[in-house]
This record gives C-alpha cells, structure tokens and sequence, in this order.
C-alpha cells in the first residue's frame, strides 16, 4: 500500500517505522529540517521537507497514486485541510489526527464535509484506556474485545501469589477457570505458553476470558479489583479534561493539579464538579497538603515525561497503590517498570495500534500490539467459508507462535480446546507473536499447504503445533 505520512513528528515517525515494517511504501513530509534529517536517517522511507498543505508538494509526493494519507502534524486545521486537498487530488482514503474537544461534537460532519475516513483523537483514546484500567485497579492494563464480552488484563506477578512455581496446566487444574494465559512477558521475552511452561516472579501475564471468569480468576489469587473511588490528576491538557468527564460518569471524584494558572481557571469553567488545584505536582509538600494519602489513584499526564515519573514516584513512595503515569518516549518505558511503575500510557502508541488496525483492512475488528510489536492481538469475524471452519483445531495445524485464544458464539464466550471448532459469524480472538496478520486468509494461507501434505508446510514455516 502506496501512504503519505504529513507530520514526522512523535506519532508521524512511529507510525512510518512501523507501516514501514510491513512493507508499505511510505512516504514522509515535514517542514522541519532535522526532523526530516532523522526520518531519513533511520527509517527506510522516501522524506520530503516542505508544507504538506500545499497542491504542489503532495503532487510531488505522489497523492495521485496514493492508497492512503495520514495527517499527523500539531494542529488540527492543518490535518483537515490537508486531508481535504489529499481528497480533491486523488487519494482514496485519509486519516486526520484531531485532539481539540471543540471538535469533538462535531466529528460525523467533519468526517462527511472533508471526506475524512478516520479521525483519530490520541488523548480521549488515552482517557478511555486510564478509565478501563481504574475500573479493575489491581490490572496493569485493560482492554476489551467483541464488544465487551471479552475482557483481557495485564497482571504482575509477585511473590505472595499461589501461582508461582506452577505450570499453565496446574492452574487450570487447581481454578478449574474457563480464562487462558495467553501472554508471558519475562525479561523483556514474549512467551505464548503451552501447558508446561511455568510462572516466574515478575512475570507480566495476559488473562483473557469472560470478564465474570477473569474476576473470578483474581479473586483466586488474590488480585481482586478494589473499588477507585478518588483520584488525584497532575497536569490539565486535553487528556485531564477527557478522563475527567468519563471519571465523572463512573462515580469516581478527582482531584486536579495544574501549574499553569490560566489553565486552571479554563478547567474551572469546563469541569465545574471538579476540583481544580494550582500547584507544583513534583513538590511532595503540595501532593501532602492536597491529601494524596487520602486517594485511591494517582495519575500523571502532563507533557513532561520527567514530571510524570518523578511525581510517579514520590506518591509511590507516599503509598498511593494505583499509580498510572504518561510516557510519550517509548524508550522510557523499560526504565519507568524496573523502577515499579507498572500502568504506563502511551498516547503515541495507542494512536499507532488504531492506525495499523484500519491499514490492516476491515476484517481486522480489534488490534492490540506488545512489546514494540512483537506479539499482537487481534479479533476478527469469521464471515466467510474457509478451511478453518467446522474442522477441531487441533486438527489445523495452527503454528506455535499463532493460538485461538477465545471463540465468541452469540453470547457464549469459549476458551477453546483442540476439539473445538470455529463457525461461520463467530468472532475469534488471535494471539500471535512475531506474525503480522491481516485477515483470517494469512491463517488459512499458512495452514492450507499443510493440509494438503499433512500440514508439514505450515509447521515448518512457523513453528511448532501449540497443544490446546
């Protein structure tokens, strides 16, 4: 696929490393000199310094033919208009990224008047993923599949829990729990266990099954959600606005701590239930004086990653249990876990996940990416007549790497076995690691070899057959 990326910014260049890595044909535009400079430096892409507004430039880029343009940079005007121009010019679909609440009443007559395909809004995103992950506090992270009736969470594994020491199969055994241990994360290693492998202290473990089922899982061991009642919010831009409405609609009371007085009078005016606080949130005498013992969560969100991990930490140390923190440095992420924070949020690779989503086509209902993209999650619907249907998936030859972690029926939700069997309209729900998958075709193409020569094709390609 031909894609046009205007804005090499933060989002712009992690979303041409990554299309880039599927082998699409990128092409980058900025008007920044360095940033142009780095893009081309260190990615595989063409780079274009100028305004990509202009009729002239995206001729140049190749707009005529191109499948798909992205607009990135930091205003929400520029991306419209240049999604507009793209339109006018040739290009057969366009993403804008749009963050203003202004806009956000208005988005289905944006999205007609300029002919937008997708808007992408990274700071409500981000809301919406902090809300998810407050509504089960003791996960890392939270996300949701097929409509809610699939619930997936991120666990740390620590030393008072039973399952240490225990393989997959014993923990089944012992819960008896209708959940799967889809995702191991031990050292920086993606791991897509089998029954053998066992659990490790400091595991980051993915739990995925009906949400009544995933609860019960916790409870078990010890792990149960407490209820969020208060939070405490360092910083007021856009993300602190939109958490705070959805907070709102929870039940749960925030507090907000904004340095910048002006915003806080602007925060006053738009959140008048919220309490607004003008202050230094890296100061421990302000978190102290403003009752941060007393909160339930505590979330930094300003646009300083250093302010979000040194305020991270100090309430850590003040004992606060639910800490979610702001990155927007990816390479920050490994450091911000070794020193205990677990729930981190990242604005630029939520909105990256989106993106790949739709660029992988609408078969694809759900993606969630891992570890910089080494294992996914997807969903899909299976609407169509393949060879994956009515046949016992142990029977398949579905690759090592590659495992059907729930099958979706109506309103069952199954965790399936090898006799199982995937029909037509369920939706599935795939683990894969290292395996870019777009549609169901990629696993039937990977298997279907292998059917025909007794799946020895498939196997060899991709590794060996996981039992289910």
């Amino acid at each position: 696929m031909k894609i046009i990326i205007i804005g090499a910014g933060k989002v712009g260049y992690t979303l041409a490393e990554n299309l880039a890595n599927e082998d699409h044909d990128i092409t980058v535009i900025d008007k920044n000199l360095n940033v142009i400079e780095k893009t081309d430096e260190n990615l595989d892409v063409m780079c274009l310094r100028g305004n990509g507004v202009s009729t002239k430039m995206l001729l140049e880029a190749g707009i005529e033919e191109a499948d798909l343009l992205i607009a990135v940079t930091g205003s929400d005007e520029v991306n419209m208009v240049c999604c507009l121009t793209a339109k006018k010019l040739g290009v057969r679909r366009t993403i804008a990224r749009v963050r203003d609440p202004e806009y956000a009443h208005e988005l289905s007559l944006l999205k007609e008047q300029l002919g937008l395909d997708v808007v992408i809004n990274p700071e409500h995103a981000a809301a919406e993923e902090i809300a998810r992950t407050l509504s089960f506090s003791t996960a890392i992270n939270v996300e949701s599949f097929a409509k809610g009736r699939v619930r997936m969470i991120e666990l740390k594994v620590t030393p008072e829990m039973s399952m240490v020491g225990k393989s997959i199969r014993d923990i089944d055994r012992e819960t008896q729990s209708t959940v799967l241990v889809g995702v191991i994360i031990r050292n920086d290693e993606v791991i897509v266990p089998n029954g053998d492998i066992k659990i490790e202290i400091n595991d980051d473990i993915y739990i995925i099954g009906k949400p009544s089922s995933v609860y019960n899982f916790c409870k078990v061991y010890g792990k149960s959600p407490q209820k969020i009642k208060n939070v405490m919010i360092l910083g007021g831009g856009r993300i602190t606005y939109y958490l705070t409405r959805l907070l709102e609609e929870m039940g749960i009371r925030t507090k907000i701590i904004e340095i910048n007085k002006e915003r806080c009078l602007e925060l006053s005016d738009l959140l008048p239930n919220t309490l607004v606080i003008n202050g230094d949130g890296t100061d421990e005498e302000v978190l102290r004086s403003e009752n941060i013992n007393g909160m339930d969560g505590f979330i930094a969100v300003t646009g300083m990653d250093e302010e979000n991990l040194m305020s991270s930490l100090i309430v850590k140390g003040l004992g606060v249990k639910k800490i979610i923190t702001k990155i927007s440095r990816t390479n920050y992420i490994n450091i911000v876990k070794e020193l205990g924070i677990d729930s981190i949020i990242s604005p630029k690779l939520i909105t990256t996940n989106q993106i790949l989503k739709y660029v992988r086509g609408k078969a694809v209902e759900s993606l969630l990416r891992i570890i910089d993209g080494k294992a996914e999650i997807m969903e899909f619907v299976v609407s169509e007549a393949n060879v994956l249907l009515n046949r016992p998936l142990r029977e398949l030859g579905i690759p090592g790497n590659i495992i059907v972690a729930t099958i979706v029926r109506n309103n069952e939700v199954v965790v399936p076995h090898g006799n199982d069997v995937i029909k037509k309209g369920d939706r599935i729900i795939i683990i894969s690691k290292d395996k870019n998958i777009s549609s169901l075709y990629d696993l039937v193409a990977t298997i279907s070899g292998g059917l025909q020569n007794e799946l020895r094709n498939g196997i060899k390609k991709f590794g060996n057959i996981i039992n289910m």
